[in-house]
């Protein structure tokens, strides 16, 4: 198999980059967060480079492009630690490719890729866990329309997304709706989260909502699983960022007149850490290579990338502070920031505990990861 980048994904690779290093710097970034934790200007400069439309088709507007393209974008976005959730954007713009109909998509891919509205998922719930076959939620249909009433948790952005993708029980079966935010029957109430980002608690009273599917589970494991395979590609650009910054620490910090950097215990640890950097990696593409694979496959294939990537998220995040010493978990050092920011990586779509619990249920008679 060849997993040598073309020209074309190379050049995606050093375009988004270049963003993240001109325009998406350590300070630029705290202000972000003092501000609340996301920037509509940053989103639409994401957009600008044409990653908002990456999963789009070009008659809407989009690139065109696949998952693999989606994953390094992801990687270079990771290694900034950006807080512009533009994996949402690639979770909605695929539900709403495949899912939806033609006139739902010509409503709003095009937007979607002009990075005029910002769609993200909103299906968290305070009793389901991770858990995607748990939702209170619910619609009622109202003549030719939808009606909507739940309360969704965590949302990323969510009280400065334009719309949302909602489940919702319709007659004891999940659909999938969406809803915009400027709804009459939509609340939501923003707070800052541990990584400096954004997320709202989100409450429909009989919102206006429209029927994307009424395969909603089908629908809503895909989102996640698009959403799996964006953050790992995003944990892995963190976590070479974190590597490269602790290993320049200890090639610079002295002890006992001599760089710690030489001594043979610390430089086992930082070999360590890049063993887990590079597990997670291999892990991180074969989510990639999986995401269009049929739904079983994709799905066992998900639980092992995410439970992996979690592994190596937390070994890399306490490892890299604690070879810094006291300074990595200060605020005005980058690491802890890298640190808080794979830290919360490891809980989202799914903690490294439930995902292991998601392997050993899938487990078949041939157990190896092509099975």
């Amino acid at each position: 198999m060849d997993f040598n980048f073309s020209d074309d994904q190379e050049q995606l690779r050093d375009a988004v980059r270049k963003w993240v290093d001109k325009g998406y710097g350590f300070d630029h970034r705290r202000a972000v967060v003092k501000a609340g934790g996301f920037s509509r200007q940053d989103y639409e400069g994401l957009a600008g480079l044409g990653l908002a439309g990456l999963y789009i088709a070009e008659e809407h507007g989009g690139m065109g492009m696949g998952p693999v393209e989606g994953m390094i974008a992801m990687e270079e976005l990771g290694r900034g630690i950006v807080l512009e959730p533009l994996g949402q954007t690639l979770i909605a713009s695929g539900v709403l490719s495949t899912y939806a109909d033609a006139a739902l998509q010509t409503q709003w891919l095009p937007k979607i890729a002009a990075g005029e509205a910002l769609v993200v998922l909103a299906y968290q719930e305070r009793a389901a866990r991770y858990r995607l076959d748990v939702c209170a939620a619910h619609a009622v249909r109202n003549g030719d329309a939808w009606q909507l009433s739940g309360h969704k948790s965590v949302v990323p952005a969510g009280d400065q997304a334009d719309a949302f993708l909602v489940p919702a029980t319709v007659e004891g079966k999940t659909a999938l709706f969406l809803v915009e935010r400027a709804a009459s029957g939509v609340s939501a109430r923003g707070y800052a989260t541990q990584d400096g980002s954004r997320a709202a608690e989100l409450v429909f009273s009989d919102a206006a909502a429209t029927l994307v599917t009424t395969d909603g589970q089908t629908a809503l494991e895909h989102a996640v699983d698009i959403g799996i395979t964006a953050l790992c590609a995003e944990a892995v650009g963190a976590m070479e960022k974190t590597v490269a910054v602790t290993a320049e620490y200890l090639n610079t910090r002295k002890q006992f007149g001599v760089t710690i950097g030489s001594f043979q215990a610390l430089r086992h640890r930082i070999a360590d850490m890049k063993m887990k950097l590079e597990l997670g990696r291999s892990m991180s593409y074969y989510a990639s290579l999986k995401l269009n694979a049929p739904a079983d496959e994709r799905r066992r294939a998900m639980a092992r990338a995410k439970y992996q990537l979690g592994v190596s998220a937390r070994f890399v995040g306490q490892e890299a502070v604690q070879l810094h010493g006291g300074i990595g978990v200060t605020e005005e050092y980058i690491v802890s920031h890298y640190f808080k920011r794979l830290t919360q990586m490891e809980m989202q779509f799914g903690d490294t505990l439930h995902q292991l619990g998601e392997v050993s249920s899938r487990m078949q008679d041939k157990a190896g990861v092509f099975a």
